[in-house]
């Protein structure tokens, strides 16, 4: 494996406090101290008028199993030009894959290097279906991966709540639940509501009992915490709240907070849960509420889960929010399903139209959370891909963060409702290329408990990006210049060179086998 001196860019490197300009040197696949024996590198690149940060960390993107496939299966015309299949890619070392808004495993990584990315992690495994889940990801090339397993909707978990077991036991539980999956974290998707959808119930709030087990979705949160928190799993539980896109449920939010008790939790596509009933249509922003609780509760951090104009599908574990919203499916076609008694599965296609009241209002949500929460560090930047959008929006997302002008003239496109009164519009906040490192990079590093992944300090893993430094952050974000995968090029000027295997992230933690 070659040798290599990057000399004379700016490097951003927020985990330890860098943004200069310097040299940086790459050996064996790991970042290095510089060489002090005056070995010259093998390959030297000129990185003046260049941004070198990590490899892009997308905490949260639904990239493998079941439903994802399901997905793909539902909009068959997503994958192809009026008749024609899409056209076999030019670049030999391409093999054909689906596109659209659900791309294929192979697409999948293809598209996340070229735009400077090289991990991402699946939101939902179910366990049932996690040995499937594994051999998907791992068909994903380039990119490393690892994904949450879902917990707190089966049935015998539920059932030990009801019972008053033992917290040990529900703990050795969840610890087996995690090392028998392979799992990097855990999910819970509408804490107990999946399973409640199940028994006709048809909304569940954070303090309100299931109707068959009796047990409460703060119950739930609080035991999954204490349990991820007592087995040492780095990640947070990641928590897809109650009440996903209903108005007003900004309150089941600020309940969800409250439930941890100061314990560690990840709120999930926070967009979708920050609504509030105020205006003539019952619908508005609550984008100010959610930060300010973020900003006084220093356990919670939190994705966006940022909605982008166009044709997309969403894919969800929450059954019940899922049905409700099958009737808005456009085309209109959705699929719905039990999963072992132990989760659910709706997947409903979904056009964001600049001209709807709601759509444009949720896209000025949005961007008005990641503006208002004050720590980077704690805010992750998502589409929830595919749900909120596609992943490779995520450079059009990046300028409209970091560019005001661009950002009003976006803005001004939209329902004339939500152009003249969104808050967003007073909003003169820009974010530096520092704090989009962190939202994309280190943040979600140090998020999962990744030691040498989101960095440049000498001994993190060689995934290194180089940008040309441009006014456009669009352009500049989805063309890299050069883009590393544990030391070797995988992509140059948007094009990729080498198609490697990816790795596996996942925690073991310690549990009571008995």
């Amino acid at each position: 494996m070659s040798s290599i001196h990057i000399r004379g860019a700016r490097v951003i490197d927020p985990a330890h406090g860098v943004d200069a300009v310097r040299d940086l040197w790459i050996d064996g696949g790991r970042i290095v101290a510089a060489p002090g024996d005056g070995r010259p590198a093998t390959t030297t690149i000129d990185g003046a008028g260049c941004v070198v940060m990590a490899g892009g960390i997308d905490l949260h993107s639904h990239i493998g199993g079941g439903k994802v496939n399901l997905a793909r299966l539902l909009l068959p015309e997503q994958h192809r030009i009026g008749a024609e299949p899409w056209p076999l890619p030019d670049n030999l070392l391409e093999l054909a894959s689906c596109g659209g808004c659900a791309p294929g495993t192979l697409a999948t990584g293809y598209r996340y290097t070229e735009m400077g990315y090289t991990a991402a992690f699946e939101p939902a495994m179910v366990v049932a279906n996690a040995r499937h889940a594994h051999m998907e990801m791992g068909d994903v090339p380039i990119i490393d991966h690892g994904a949450y397993v879902m917990a707190g909707n089966d049935e015998l978990f539920l059932e030990m709540l009801a019972r008053g077991e033992d917290f040990e036991r529900i703990r050795d539980y969840l610890g087996w639940t995690v090392n028998a999956t392979k799992a990097m974290g855990v999910k819970v998707v509408n804490p107990a509501g999946i399973s409640a959808f199940k028994f006709n119930q048809r909304k569940l709030d954070v303090d309100q009992p299931h109707v068959h087990w009796q047990v409460t979705p703060r119950q739930v949160l609080h035991t999954l915490a204490r349990a991820l928190q007592s087995l040492g799993v780095p990640h947070p539980l990641h928590i897809h709240g109650s009440n996903l896109g209903v108005a007003g449920n900004i309150e089941s939010t600020l309940l969800t907070i409250d439930a941890l008790d100061g314990l560690p939790g990840h709120l999930t596509h926070i967009q979708f849960h920050s609504y509030g009933t105020e205006g003539p249509k019952k619908f508005s922003s609550a984008a100010l509420q959610l930060a300010e609780a973020v900003n006084a509760n220093l356990n919670i951090s939190i994705d966006v889960g940022q909605i982008m104009f166009g044709q997309t599908v969403t894919a969800s574990g929450d059954t019940m929010r899922q049905h409700a919203q099958s009737g808005l499916g456009n085309p209109r076609k959705w699929v719905g399903a039990d999963i072992e008694c132990e989760a659910g599965c709706g997947v409903v296609p979904f056009r964001y139209r600049e001209q709807s009241f709601v759509n444009a209002l949720q896209w000025a949500i949005g961007l008005e959370i990641f503006l208002l929460v004050n720590d980077p560090w704690r805010v992750v930047l998502t589409t929830d891909h595919p749900n909120g959008g596609p992943f490779t929006s995520y450079p059009h997302l990046i300028r409209l963060l970091m560019d005001k002008s661009f950002r009003d003239e976006q803005l001004a496109k939209l329902h004339p409702d939500v152009a003249a009164n969104a808050a967003l519009k007073q909003m003169d906040r820009e974010l530096s290329l520092s704090e989009i490192a962190v939202m994309t990079r280190a943040g979600p590093a140090r998020l999962l408990g990744l030691k040498d992944r989101g960095h440049l300090a000498p001994g993190a893993a060689a995934d290194v990006v180089i940008y040309r430094d441009q006014p456009d952050r669009e352009a500049m974000f989805a063309t890299p210049l050069h883009v590393w995968k544990d030391g070797v090029e995988v992509a140059r000027d948007g094009r990729l060179l080498q198609v490697v295997p990816g790795g596996t992230h996942f925690v073991e933690p310690e549990f009571d086998r008995a």
